[in-house]
């Protein structure tokens, strides 16, 4: 088992909109590959995640997926070989527009190319040789991840043999984009952002990172979940009184904190590109129309998880998903669970999670 490593390209690695010099692609892997080379799993994170999905002796702190990963866990380490990939254009290890372009010597910040799922697909097939793995037995992915996973198997149908997509979909619906196009603002027009050129010894936009991550904890969760688990429960927090409208209830406080452990953990720049690329992201655009798309599959089988509360990515999307893929797939399972945590019932509701996805495996 290890802990992060790092893959530099030999090549330039070319991507939909434009080419980067011999990027760094981090990842990190738990098991080991057996003799045939059949246990294989590729992991895709979703926007903000790191490749540190598990702990590993190298790393013993906790991963995004902690409670998924492991011996003994539903992706079992003693039977399968793990690799996760921090996604092209995150800030964690990848290339992205926080690292450093070879041509200027400077950051890429806005001169890096626009980004899209497709790129961070393709990007995993360098990781993928170089740990000479031929075929991947799953490629999973969870929202974003998802929309990842999925492109890798209409782009890349030889290489993998089933799919797990979870609280994902086939292309982001309008509520979405406008969630996140008002993210986006909110972060360009802090002052501090200075179109895109902050100083790098510099938390940058600390105000339009704050507000984005609380709009984005809003749609990640739901009104069922808060209306249980704060109600109107005033804040235990000290009250701040020098601001009339500061904060009152614990639903506030929760924002708030989760806000601040944001800043300073993730490029504002890396964070506007693969938010644009979820946007951007359709299946269709793989052969004109989602029958035609998935007509590309070579997969075995394929598991499509969703939950009722999610807003991000409703239940629909997913039985649109499957429904779309079952012609092609035989062996395509549609899940809908009755978790109440919204989009981030995948990270949290681990009791209808585990079984769903230990039973796949």
């Amino acid at each position: 088992m290890s802990a992060r490593q790092h893959l530099q390209l030999e090549d330039d690695f070319a991507m939909q909109g434009g080419m980067l010099n011999r990027p760094t692609l981090a990842y990190e892997t738990w098991g080991e590959l057996n003799t045939l080379g059949d246990n294989a799993i590729l992991l895709f994170t979703g926007l903000s995640p790191s490749a540190h999905a598990a702990s590993s002796p190298m790393d013993p702190s906790a991963g995004w997926w902690e409670d998924m990963i492991g011996r003994d866990k539903p992706i079992d380490t003693h039977r399968y070989f793990v690799i996760c990939i921090n996604s092209l254009g995150s800030c964690f290890g990848s290339t992205g527009p926080a690292s450093v372009n070879p041509a200027t010597g400077t950051l890429y910040r806005l001169d890096f190319p626009v980004l899209t799922v497709e790129d961070i697909a393709n990007s995993a097939i360098a990781v993928l040789d170089h740990l000479n793995v031929q075929q991947v037995n799953t490629v999973v992915g969870a929202s974003m991840g998802g929309m990842t996973a999925l492109s890798f198997a209409l782009m890349h149908p030889s290489r993998c043999h089933r799919l797990v997509s979870i609280s994902s979909g086939s292309r982001s619906q309008p509520y979405a984009i406008a969630l996140r196009s008002l993210q986006r603002e909110i972060i360009r027009t802090d002052p501090l952002w200075q179109q895109g050129r902050y100083p790098v010894d510099q938390h940058g936009p600390v105000d339009g990172m704050r507000l984005a991550r609380k709009l984005g904890m809003i749609s990640y969760r739901s009104a069922e979940e808060w209306q249980a688990r704060f109600g109107r429960e005033r804040s235990s927090d000290s009250p701040d009184t020098d601001n009339l409208f500061g904060i009152n209830f614990e639903v506030e406080s929760y924002l708030q904190n989760h806000a601040e452990r944001f800043i300073g953990a993730f490029d504002a720049n890396c964070y506007l590109y693969l938010s644009r690329a979820m946007d951007l992201f359709d299946a269709a655009d793989h052969g004109g129309s989602l029958a035609a798309s998935f007509a590309h599959l070579s997969l075995e089988a394929a598991l499509v998880v969703g939950v009722k509360s999610d807003a991000l990515f409703p239940l629909h999307q997913q039985v649109e998903l499957a429904e779309a893929m079952q012609p092609f797939v035989p062996d395509t399972r549609m899940c809908a669970l009755d978790s109440i945590q919204g989009h981030d019932s995948f990270l949290v509701d681990m009791d209808r999670f585990r079984p769903t996805i230990a039973d796949f495996f």
